[in-house]
C-alpha cells in the first residue's frame, strides 16, 4: 500500500551485525519521528532475517540500516534479497553508517541491480517528503 494513502509512514531502523553503536540510529528515529512518521527501532544485533521479519509484520514503508562495523557488503545484499524473497521488495532501503564510497553497496548492485540510490531516487513518488529522499 502507498504510504501516502493510509496516512503516516511506517520506518523500521534496525542496527544489523555486530556493530554495538547505535547513537546515529536513534538520532535518524527521533528525527523521522519528529517529522511525523511512525518508527519502529529494532535494537541493536539483529539479523537480516529479524530485520526482514520485523518489516513484513509492521508492513513497513521503509527499513533504515545503520552499519558502522564495515559489513555493509554482506548484510545489505542479504536484507534485500529477504524483502524481496518475501514479496517486500518495494520496501525503500535506506544505508547509513560508515561506508566507504567505493564499497557503496549501490556501486556493487545491492538488491540484484537495483542499487541503495534506486531506492533512495523513487522514494518520493512512495510519498515520502522530499527532505528525506535522494535524487
Amino acid at each position: 500500500m502507498e504510504a501516502a494513502s493510509r496516512g503516516k509512514i511506517r520506518v523500521v531502523v534496525a542496527k544489523p551485525g555486530l556493530d554495538g553503536h547505535d547513537r546515529g540510529a536513534k538520532i535518524i528515529a527521533r528525527a523521522l519521528r519528529d517529522a511525523g512518521m511512525e518508527v519502529i527501532y529494532t535494537g541493536l544485533h539483529q539479523t537480516p532475517e529479524q530485520i526482514a521479519a520485523t518489516v513484513i509484520q509492521e508492513d513497513a514503508d521503509a527499513v533504515g540500516l545503520s552499519i558502522l562495523s564495515g559489513a555493509h557488503m554482506t548484510l545489505v545484499p542479504k536484507v534485500a534479497a529477504l524483502l524481496k524473497e518475501q514479496g517486500a521488495d518495494e520496501v525503500v532501503l535506506v544505508v547509513g553508517g560508515t561506508i566507504p564510497h567505493e564499497r557503496h553497496p549501490a556501486a556493487q548492485g545491492a538488491g540484484g541491480g537495483r542499487g541503495v540510490h534506486a531506492w533512495l531516487a523513487d522514494a518520493g513518488d512512495r510519498g515520502f517528503p522530499p527532505r528525506f529522499c535522494v535524487r
